[in-house]
């Protein structure tokens, strides 16, 4: 018996001992074109957790017996996928060579994508830039084809995600966004990005539902040397040169890097959007041992740049989709009224310590300067804006009289003969008084912003299965907004006097204002935001898990500058201090299958304070905040499948979210059933949902050609009916309907089952890439995109707008069923696009060359990317009457994407 145990016992642990034998891989990576680049990345086994890092093109991996997937990635390679047999022997895969991926150049031409949903107004909101770090096909394809289109993944807004420079949060507490143009031209500098989606785990934040994206200035992760680039385009703008230079690691550990860039264009696509960018770059790091490095990091974008408007369907066919209101000449030079300027360079410090199984990055960062947005202010004058609807046809086909065909007839020849802002009648109007009193006033909206962060973060593993991820952050923002007279246009003051109630915007200051006076509205805001969170991460073989947890509080003041006279007593000094604090909780779990197959689900509890600019009502004038203003509550869960086959990769998503509890504040002239009037209109418990589905697929048909395919099909709607209130400045036309502080709450708005104006909700592609032994790669995609609504007036779908203001009785004919005929939201057009891209690289005496060329929308397609119903028609009776021709003079606004535009890019690394 004991010699049978024995010989078992031997068996058993031969067999141990066989099992965990370990072979050894080896390879060496080279750069196919240039042999002598130094390569460093990462191989991975697909099928385990195991990975290790490639240093000096030395791939060296010990691994057990099977079949296996071994992934290898560089930086600014091509990713390599092969399978790989382990029996009984190591194995020795000798000479793998890579080839530079010259596609990263498509990052530039995503970046141009994003200045054009930038140039729009700010309802337009930008996700595409977040994405620029991911493989990910189904997110590569919405950003690069769809994005075009002001496509949003999951119709989430981009301040649901979180966007970090050297782990410190750059979203802006004003409205939760991150702030793109910070570091618009950058491109070198910023390129080396981490990104995370949705709700899996970040080492550096809690994160946004949308994603996270973790943008690394260190030189020593750049890679080495100069890099000089010149791009034209039609989009935003002509012309680009970008430069950059980093150096190696020196003896001492110290290694920087610099760049700078320029932009420029009289105009872009559309007419009269003129372009002028410059932007600086420096980061110098210095490791003081092997623990511990210090990294500075500088950088100033400075943009400046001519804004546009939507347009209805009425001036679109009059003038085109180019066509843009806001300009005019002057001197035989483009004077765009309406510009947008942004100049805050950002100052940022980093400790960086590493030992063993801990590392902590610990910095503070310091943002400030100015956001100009200028503007033709008239003031008992005519409106300059020539597509003001007394200017347009529609006017005298939907007069209550009548039809005028005559006078339509002249409006439009008028129109087109005249359809830009006349600069020298403005001008003519401001030297007609005797006094010289300016008619029209050239000025600028200004935010002038100060935002001091601190931020530190731990990342530990406490052993082979479980790691902990910890932060705290610190931000403080003072954010003072004025306006200021920039040009008085050939007059010698202006009387800062409100022109409908008579009344002193600056009671205690001077009524006449002169260029470069502070007038209108004068106030400041200071914000104060703190943010930790923590979170555990576990991995095993066969699945890994993580929970997340998040406090959140924030707390806003606004103190007037100015005492105006409609307000008194709230006008000037501090409002009380509001504040908001919430607890946060996420989490997600990944099985595998098999090393081929596996799936993930993840959930997110989330309250979410609301930002400055939906917590007062009418911070320009007064210290008034929104009644009752509570968190946003946000629940939301997703299931997702991956496919890890030798040809086949890809993802499928179903994701649910309800937004609840949201506030919205919106600034617009009504008339409506109760009276007429310029209002501040508040919206509160607004719930939203969001369900969808997303695929993304890629096969490979040969070495040399893959093809893709990508889905995604959505539905986002209201969710409720919620309440709505109205605020107003001027008049007393609301008198009888109101109380005495100049609020009326109108009640719910019925609007359960609409659709958000979030982008198309449906939308598939089909790509075919292919690539040549020599170095040369084209691709193109087609793309269908629809279910895309324009954004609904929540005022017109009040009770009110039943209401006859002459009579305070519902209209006769307001029946439900006419009613609901009339406001019926409006769909825009199904559309396809064809998008093609390509390039070639050489390396010509040791430097490396390529070329990158994008075609979007080949065929010139006419679509409309958004648009929003205007909120002018706030009673039945006039709505009808606007609506009985098929062009009504307040009818839905749009914005028009872009024709066919290229972007061509000439890049050389030395």
């Amino acid at each position: 018996m004991r010699l049978l145990f024995s010989i078992l016992s031997i068996l058993f642990l031969s067999k141990v001992c066989i099992g965990q034998e370990k072979y050894t891989i080896k390879a060496t990576l080279l750069d196919q074109q240039n042999k002598t680049i130094n390569i460093n990345g990462k191989a991975e086994i697909e099928e385990t957790n195991l990975f290790v890092n490639i240093a000096s093109n030395t791939l060296n991996l010990l691994i057990e017996k099977g079949n296996y997937t071994i992934k290898i990635t560089a930086e600014e390679y091509v990713q390599i996928r092969m399978p790989i047999s382990v029996v009984d022997r190591n194995i020795d895969l000798g000479t793998i060579y890579l080839q530079k991926d010259i596609t990263l150049e498509k990052t530039d031409n995503l970046i141009t994508l994003t200045e054009v949903t930038l140039a729009e107004e700010e309802n337009s909101t930008v996700t595409s830039g977040l994405l620029q770090a991911t493989k990910d096909v189904f997110l590569n394809r919405a950003a690069f084809d769809f994005g075009q289109a002001f496509f949003r993944v999951r119709g989430y807004d981009s301040k649901f995600s979180n966007v970090l420079i050297n782990g410190m949060v750059m979203n802006n507490l004003t409205d939760g966004r991150p702030q793109w143009n910070n570091w618009g031209g950058l491109n070198d500098a910023t390129r080396n990005q981490e990104f995370t989606y949705g709700l899996q785990p970040a080492k550096y934040n809690f994160g946004g539902i949308l994603g996270t994206t973790n943008i690394n200035t260190q030189p020593s992760k750049m890679r080495p040397g100069k890099r000089v680039s010149f791009s034209a385009s039609n989009r935003t703008y002509a012309g680009r040169l970008m430069t950059s230079y980093t150096i190696p690691t020196n003896k001492k550990g110290i290694t920087y890097s610099i760049s700078a860039s320029r932009r420029w264009a009289k105009q872009g696509y559309l007419e009269g959007t003129l372009y002028d960018a410059f932007s600086l770059f420096g980061a110098l790091e210095y490791k003081l041992n092997k623990n511990n490095t210090l990294l500075a990091t500088a950088m100033l974008a400075s943009n400046r740049r001519g804004r546009s408007s939507a347009v209805t369907e009425e001036v679109f066919l009059l003038k085109g989709r180019k066509y843009n209101p806001y300009w005019g000449t002057q001197n035989g030079n483009i004077r765009n009224s309406r510009e947008r300027k942004i100049a805050q360079p950002i100052f940022m410090f980093n400790h960086l310590y590493k030992k063993g199984n801990i590392k902590l990055n610990t910095g503070i960062s310091y943002t400030f300067g100015p956001h100009e947005k200028s503007r033709l202010g008239y003031y008992n004058a005519p409106n300059p804006d020539a597509t003001y609807y007394r200017y347009l046809p529609s006017f005298y086909i939907n007069s209550s009289i009548g039809a005028n065909f005559e006078s339509a007839q002249t409006a439009r020849e008028s129109f087109i003969q005249n359809s830009q802002i006349n600069w020298k009648n403005i001008y003519s109007a401001n030297t007609a008084y005797e006094d010289k009193k300016a008619a029209y006033v050239f000025y600028n909206d200004f935010a002038e912003e100060k935002t001091v962060t601190f931020n530190t973060t731990a990342n530990i593993k406490l052993n082979n299965h479980f790691s902990l991820d910890a932060g705290i952050m610190l931000k403080n923002l003072n954010s003072h907004n004025y306006a200021k007279i920039e040009d008085l246009l050939g007059a010698e003051y202006h009387l800062d006097i409100d022109t409908f109630s008579n009344t002193n915007n600056d009671a205690n200051g001077n009524t006449n204002k002169k260029e470069n006076d502070i007038f209108n509205y004068n106030y400041s805001i200071p914000a104060n935001n703190l943010n930790a969170f923590t979170q555990i991460k576990a991995t095993y073989k066969k699945w890994y898990a993580s929970l997340s947890t998040n406090i959140n509080t924030i707390n806003y003041q606004r103190e007037g500058l100015f005492k105006n006279e409609r307000y008194p007593e709230t006008s000037i000094g501090k409002s009380k201090k509001i504040n908001f604090s919430a607890i946060n909780t996420k989490g997600a779990f990944t099985y595998k299958i098999t090393g081929r197959h596996w799936v993930n689900g993840q959930f997110a509890f989330i309250s979410r304070p609301p930002t400055i600019q939906n917590t007062f009502i009418n911070p320009r004038e007064n210290n008034n905040i929104v009644a009752d203003i509570d968190n946003q509550q946000i629940k939301t869960a997703d299931v997702n499948y991956f496919i890890r086959l030798p040809k086949l990769t890809g993802r499928i998503s179903t994701f649910y979210t309800l937004f609840n509890n949201e506030t919205d504040v919106n600034f617009f002239f009504v008339e409506s059933g109760i009276g007429s009037d310029f209002v501040q209109e508040v919206v509160t418990n607004i719930n939203k949902k969001h369900t969808g589905l997303e695929i993304g697929l890629e096969y490979q048909l040969s070495s040399a050609v893959k093809v893709t395919g990508v889905a995604a099909i959505a539905n986002y709607t209201y969710n409720n009916n919620p309440n709505v209130s109205i605020n107003f400045d001027t008049t007393n036309s609301f008198e009888d309907a109101i109380n005495l502080e100049g609020y009326s709450n109108l009640g719910e708005s019925n609007i359960k089952g609409y659709k958000l104006a979030q982008g198309p909700q449906k939308a598939f592609a089909f790509g075919i890439e292919y690539r040549d032994p020599k170095y040369w790669w084209i691709s193109g995609s087609a793309n269908f995109m629809g279910n895309n609504y324009a954004n609904i007036s929540t005022i017109t779908r009040t009770q009110s707008f039943y209401l006859d203001p002459d009579t305070g009785q519902p209209f006769p004919d307001a029946t439900k069923e006419n009613v609901t005929k009339l406001l019926a939201q409006k769909k825009m057009d199904d559309f396809y696009l064809l998008n093609l891209v390509g390039g070639k690289s050489w390396i010509i005496k040791g430097n490396y060359v390529s070329v990158f060329a994008s075609v979007n929308n080949v065929f010139n397609t006419v679509f409309k990317t958004g648009g929003y119903e205007q909120s002018r028609n706030g009673n039945y009776g006039q709505m009808a009457q606007d609506n009985l021709s098929t062009t009504p003079s307040f009818g839905t606004k749009y914005w028009y994407g872009y024709g066919r535009t290229y972007f061509l890019n000439l890049a050389i690394s030395f």
